[in-house]
């Protein structure tokens, strides 16, 4: 089995192994990739809700020649073997010096840290257990078993979180027996243990917490570099809270700044009135799409006894066959509603075309006896489509080419049903 390097030493990123064994696996675009196993590294695999770390692996050839080759992913496979993704092969055999990109590994034992003093301060503090853990790539989550959490209370433990790091408390690692770890978790020394016998990984941040991991993490909360709570969501299990921590909180932070910089150069105003002015625009956001409404509904309205007016009544039957290129569906169908309901006698044939598929309304009405919905939905079906709705109004989507069948066949089956 591979010797595990990152259990000892999170902070070793160079090291030498020996390549082991070797496969071709299928790659992206049906190229082939490769797959090697080392007698020891320091990669670290998906693991735990921490994602792998990457670097390179150079070796020499036989011409003296430097090869060198990309880490794209490290895997453990269900017999615990740990498998690379390597952009070329190397042979089993090969001699290797691996090197692990620093920034990645760093960033990941920032959040891991992190998380581990997150979830020991809102066990302590609120009684709220974390279930489920996810670092990802700019941000990182726990899943927190309970209820809501009252903001105040969110502040709270971001600030005693806060606390702890400037405290630069250590971050120990050490091993302990599974008997011993079982009589821990017995008096509730542990909140949990993986399922493995062995040796059992202990981290431990002083006088806060002590948990079973096999992830790397720093040595003292200092190097955590600070935590900031960025939201709270309601999950099926309890509540998610997305954290960042170190360079993250930083980078986050600042570009929180610039958006907040640009959002108030946008509305003119200091970023301390930006509540009240975005408060503004809300209000007059409704406002101004009551009074659009009420103007369409007047346009319609007028639009309507216009169209009626152009259309005369034959044989008992006022039909208004019309298609728009510049009006939205919704207008549209307003239109004709209103149109139907204007005068007696008035059923409507009505497109928009502003977009395709274009979408037909049919509407009556109330004194003619025939159903809406029931006509359009047997005249779209004749062409392999669907749609309907009530007796009074019905609408369906219909391409192009089939607009003028539509229409027509439509205009047959509402005078077949009123003769």
């Amino acid at each position: 089995m591979t010797e595990r390097l990152y259990y000892s030493d999170s902070f070793l990123h160079e090291f030498s192994g020996l390549v082991t064994s070797v496969r071709e696996v299928p790659g992206v675009s049906g190229e082939p990739g490769w797959q090697l196993t080392l007698d020891r590294t320091a990669f670290y695999p998906t693991s735990g809700g921490q994602p792998f770390d990457t670097g390179v692996l150079r070796a020499k050839s036989q011409g003296d020649a430097t090869l060198e080759t990309r880490v794209e992913q490290v895997e453990e496979d269900e017999d615990g073997a740990l498998w690379h993704f390597v952009q070329r092969p190397l042979a089993p055999g090969t001699h290797v010096q691996g090197q692990v990109d620093w920034g990645r590994r760093f960033d990941h034992m920032q959040q891991h840290t992190g998380q581990h003093l997150l979830s020991a301060v809102f066990l302590a503090e609120l009684h709220a257990p974390t279930v489920s853990f996810h670092l990802g790539e700019s941000s990182s989550t726990i899943d927190l078993a309970g209820g809501p959490l009252a903001h105040h209370s969110l502040e709270r433990v971001e600030r005693i979180a806060n606390e702890i790091i400037a405290d630069d408390r250590p971050v120990i690692m050490r091993y302990i027996s599974r008997d011993e770890a079982d009589a821990m978790l017995a008096a509730g020394e542990l909140r949990k243990l993986p399922d493995r016998q062995g040796a059992i990984r202990l981290i431990e941040i002083a006088g806060c917490d002590r948990n079973a991991c096999g992830g790397t993490h720093v040595r003292s909360t200092g190097q955590i570099g600070g935590l900031l709570l960025r939201g709270v969501e309601k999950v099926s299990r309890g509540v998610r809270v997305e954290l960042v921590c170190g360079l993250r909180a930083v980078r986050t932070a600042r570009a929180d700044a610039a958006t907040l910089s640009e959002t108030s150069a946008l509305l003119s105003t200091g970023a301390a009135e930006m509540p009240a002015a975005v408060s503004r625009l809300l209000a007059e956001g409704k406002a101004n799409a009551k009074e659009r409404q009420r103007l369409r509904e007047e346009l319609a309205v007028f639009h309507a006894a216009r169209l009626v007016a152009e259309a005369p009544v034959e044989n008992g039957l006022r039909l208004i066959v019309r298609a728009w290129t510049d009006r939205d569906r919704e207008f549209v169908r307003l239109l004709a509603s209103r149109t139907a309901a204007a005068t007696p006698s008035t059923a409507v044939i009505f497109c928009a075309n502003e977009v395709q598929p274009a979408r037909m309304f049919v509407a009556r009405s109330a004194d003619l006896n025939f159903n809406c919905g029931q006509i359009l939905r047997e005249e779209l079906a004749r062409l392999g489509l669907r749609g309907g709705g009530s007796a009074d109004l019905a609408q369906g989507d219909v391409p192009a080419e089939q607009v003028t069948a539509l229409r027509d066949s439509l205009a047959k089956a509402i005078r077949n049903a009123l003769t």
